[in-house]
């Protein structure tokens, strides 16, 4: 009976002490924290001498003065990130096409002879046509812009500059209810999503670290990069003048990542004030030195903790996703497939979206690996339009060198300006991949919040969708 009676009190006081945070305002904890500092200097000046009176030469200071600043802040955090992007993009761009090359092109057609002469034709599309393919396809796209990115970005974060982007960003995510830190985890998710939930463990407050988690989503990954930059170029940069195609494309790309951030914001914002309702932490973050980089624990950190970590799990999830599209698309019921009576049937319903059903479908079966959404797509146009000529076959994921190739099936698959934007948005908001969900619930260990962080977004996404779509249909 008395350790009931304590547990009542103590609810009772923590629920008093919560109400207490919000009627004191959000800045309690700041102003606590700045008056510590400001009696611990007090005490310093009065206690300590030196024998210069003059302040020492800092250039960390100077340098903070500048990185840190109103006006300069922003703007040298977004060139940063933003050349890392670039490297990262068009770094990526030769060796996943000698992978493609090597793993698709060379290794693909000796793998499927070898198996046609010892096995039935089924089983040999089942396992190269399908298992293959899909972990070829993941490996050459995700692996090289990982394997950039990432040493880059752990380069900044050895440099000591991240901590000055959490510092800048800490103002908008704690008026959203988050935590500054949350800069950092969404900039990790830029890499690949499932790296930045993980990341989200440098968070103490676990109700912070759930709206980070939350949120990472919302970060561009790597896997879905080569969508919007595709669709981006087909699509948007042909409705301008050709010396202005790739500026406008660009903007677009760079405008559906800053959305993703808008977003991210909007949702910490909603989430700290209802299912995770609170205070956002104080985040006293004192600014560590700037270093030299350590250029071998960085390579190992990046290329062996988070690329090939990162990697492993894609693959395990992208092998039975190329089984389910070869089957998907080779199993036929009154002569038609099984992809096809889904695309017909879904059809009508993705229109109202400004969709269609060969993107639903593509989705669902790419929800191990955002990777192979393109040659989903294509695979699935080509097996809806007829045009196996350009293919390498029913059911056999691909992908056309030439950007007129691709544009010229998508054409032919009947898709417009208005099918492109809603695809980009849509890449933006849908579930996470399976690699990410199932860190997600490693991180949490909850069904719950592992169902909120998938279906929420692709929530989002239709009704983005949506109103895009009723907009278009109302003006254009």
């Amino acid at each position: 009976m008395m350790e009931q009676e304590k547990s009542k009190k103590i609810k009772e006081l923590v629920g008093m002490a919560n109400s207490l945070k919000w009627e004191l305002g959000m800045g309690m904890h700041d102003s606590i924290v700045s008056s510590v500092y400001a009696d611990a200097a007090q005490i310093a000046r009065k206690t300590v001498t030196t024998e210069d009176s003059k302040p020492a030469f800092s250039l960390d200071r100077r340098i903070d003065k500048v990185v840190t600043s109103r006006w300069l802040g922003f703007p040298i955090m977004f060139i940063l990130l933003a050349i890392v992007f670039w490297i990262t993009i068009a770094g990526a761009n030769y060796p996943s096409a000698m992978l493609a090359t090597l793993l698709v092109d060379t290794l693909h057609p000796i793998l499927k002879g070898a198996a046609n002469s010892v096995m039935p034709w089924w089983l040999s599309g089942v396992l190269v046509d399908g298992a293959y393919l899909s972990m070829a396809w993941v490996i050459s796209v995700m692996l090289p812009p990982m394997a950039i990115f990432f040493p880059l970005f752990t380069l900044l974060e050895d440099l000591g500059y991240l901590p000055r982007v959490a510092f800048n960003m800490d103002s908008l995510f704690r008026k959203a209810g988050a935590h500054g830190k949350q800069a950092l985890t969404m900039s990790m998710g830029f890499g690949c999503n499932a790296a930045g939930v993980i990341a989200a463990r440098v968070i103490d407050s676990p109700r912070e670290r759930l709206i980070a988690i939350i949120t990472n989503n919302f970060s561009l990954c790597n896997g879905r990069w080569p969508t919007q930059i595709l669709i981006a170029t087909i699509f948007i940069g042909a409705v301008v003048p050709p010396f202005w195609a790739g500026l406008v494309s660009t903007a677009a790309v760079v405008g559906i990542a800053v959305l993703g951030i808008v977003f991210s914001l909007i949702v910490s914002w909603g989430l700290s004030r209802s299912v995770l309702k609170g205070e956002a932490s104080t985040f006293s973050l004192e600014l560590p030195p700037y270093r030299p980089p350590r250029i071998f624990q960085t390579l190992y950190t990046s290329l062996i903790d988070r690329t090939l970590f990162v990697l492993w799990r894609a693959v395990v999830f992208a092998i039975p996703a190329g089984v389910v599209i070869w089957l998907v698309s080779n199993i036929t019921i009154g002569g038609v497939s099984l992809a096809e009576h889904f695309i017909n049937w879904s059809d009508p319903f993705a229109v109202i979206f400004g969709l269609n059903g060969v993107i639903l479908l593509a989705y669902i079966i790419a929800i191990p690996a955002n990777e192979i959404v393109i040659p989903t797509i294509l695979m699935l146009t080509v097996l809806v339009t007829g045009m196996h000529e350009v293919g390498a076959g029913s059911g056999v994921m691909f992908e056309l060198d030439s950007l007129s190739g691709t544009e010229g099936i998508l054409r032919a698959g009947g898709w417009t300006l208005l099918t492109g934007v809603n695809l980009m948005l849509f890449s933006l908001l849908h579930n996470p991949c399976s690699t990410t969900i199932y860190t997600i619930y490693k991180e949490t260990n909850s069904v719950k919040w592992t169902a909120i962080s998938t279906f929420l977004p692709i929530v989002m996404g239709f009704i983005v969708c949506f109103i895009t779509a009723q907009l278009w249909y109302l003006f254009v």
